[in-house]
């Protein structure tokens, strides 16, 4: 899945005073440019200048507990008890790592992600590349689509083809917030992590998990690579985890900072960011891991180790856990599908214009990914009702793992040219590392499809 080193243009123009050579164009007009550099970040406390700078971090956080984590880590615990825990705390501690590159790509050269691919490829690579963010732009977007809609119907009663359709309504939620400023949609989504943290808090003192077998969960095994039901799980959990359209988001949003555009400002600018996003991942992993344990404890050898659906856990929690506990999961499945709009109409934004240069009002982007994404909700949820969604929502993950390397490879690529970052570039132990998560990525996305064909040619 490794994509081409970018070709040098040997008829480069030399660039003005303080563009780094690397780039073939002068930096062009930012992605979100209504929030761009608003944000001031000029405390001289450090704790003041880092709750100044954080926040992009949690918008980034908001792709890592999204509706179709749900989905997958339901199944990996219900079938596998808490042994694919391991697969959650790599997961995380890549995003980690990605989502530092990305951030500091951003600040550095002043391009996101989607910007630099344009300069760096051909026309005709970039609109590959662009097709295939929109595809997991558009796979995110079904995700949280089906997970809102199943919210909607567990609290209300409404029927999915109806939740799905009043779904495209979250546009005005999303014009609203943007006509407040970037820190007041920043808080509407910290709040709302805040709802799940503590909804998760609520189900884990219910469930009460053997910590023991929570901590042998995350010990690496060996059969995941000999079992096709669990590697599947877990290559839906790892694109459910790190997510292609966050490294795109998160390299534009950290431009909302007004750091200062100096060596130390940028030094400073890279620092802070990467501490804001690895405090926000940190929640999404307790989560996220939170989802799988619940599932674990209540399903894994009761009897319901084929729970694999949202609505049939929703059902089984207060008879097994208590009363309460599966209103408080079903309101925490709201507030995650809720989140996601938010974060996954900026990326859509963001994608299309850096690969296009092609920028629209972002009611009309936003209604554009929506109803690529209600479609076959729709479809879906008529002609299969709610087991054909849940098994839509994981393989809507797995589809999002599958397209991960196209942005991966490029993001470590850029982050390790010279040329390109200056005295920023990656160092040499770092270097490794984001090659070896390249790799490790593409490697078991690779497995996976020969494991899905050999079933099918059997």
């Amino acid at each position: 899945m490794a994509l081409p080193t970018p070709t040098p243009n040997r008829d480069e123009i030399p660039p003005p005073a303080g563009v780094i050579p690397g780039w073939r164009r002068t930096r062009e007009a930012p992605s979100l440019a209504e929030a761009y550099r608003t944000v001031p970040v000029n405390h001289q406390h450090w704790f003041r200048k880092l709750l100044a700078f954080g926040g992009p971090g949690y918008l980034v956080a908001v792709g890592y507990m999204d509706p179709g984590n749900w989905a997958t880590d339901l199944a990996g615990g219900a079938q596998f008890g808490y042994a694919l825990l391991y697969v959650i705390l790599f997961s995380n501690l890549m995003a980690v790592l990605l989502q530092g590159l990305s951030s500091k790509l951003g600040i550095v050269t002043g391009r996101d992600l989607a910007q630099a691919c344009r300069d760096a490829y051909s026309p005709r690579m970039s609109f590959a590349l662009w097709v295939i963010a929109e595809l997991a732009i558009a796979a995110c977007d079904l995700a949280e689509v089906i997970g809102t809609a199943i919210a909607l119907q567990l609290l209300f009663g409404i029927s999915l083809p109806v939740g799905v359709t009043l779904t495209a309504l979250d546009v005005l939620i999303i014009l609203w917030l943007q006509g407040k400023g970037f820190r007041v949609l920043e808080a509407m989504v910290i709040a709302l992590v805040a709802v799940i943290g503590l909804c998760f808090i609520f189900e884990l003192i219910l469930s009460r998990p053997d910590m023991g077998d929570v901590a042998r969960g995350f010990i690496p095994g060996p059969e995941i690579l000999s079992n096709r039901d669990m590697l599947y799980i877990a290559i839906g959990i790892l694109g459910a985890t790190v997510m292609p359209h966050n490294l795109y988001l998160h390299s534009s949003i950290v431009q909302t900072r007004k750091y200062e555009e100096t060596s130390e400002g940028k030094r400073e600018a890279v620092k802070y960011a990467f501490a804001d996003s690895t405090i926000a991942l940190t929640f999404a992993l307790f989560i996220n891991a939170a989802i799988l344990i619940v599932s674990a404890a209540t399903f894994h050898g009761t009897g319901h180790e084929g729970v694999a659906e949202i609505q049939d856990a929703y059902k089984l929690l207060t008879p097994l856990l208590g009363a309460g506990a599966s209103t408080v999961f079903a309101l925490a499945l709201l507030a995650s599908g809720q989140n996601s709009t938010l974060t996954g109409t900026l990326a859509g934004q963001i994608v299309m214009e850096g690969f296009l240069n092609l920028r629209l009002q972002p009611w009309v982007r936003r209604l554009i990914t929506r109803a690529i994404a209600i479609v076959p909700a729709v479809v879906v949820s008529i002609l299969y009702g709610a087991s054909g969604t849940a098994r839509l929502l994981v393989l809507s993950q797995v589809i999002l793992s599958l397209q991960l390397s196209f942005a991966v490879f490029p993001l470590v690529a850029f982050t390790s040219d010279r040329r390109k970052m200056g005295e920023f570039v990656n160092a040499p132990w770092l270097k490794g590392m984001a090659w070896s998560i390249a790799v490790i990525i593409a490697v078991l996305n690779a497995w996976l499809l020969f494991q899905i064909a050999h079933e099918w040619l059997r």
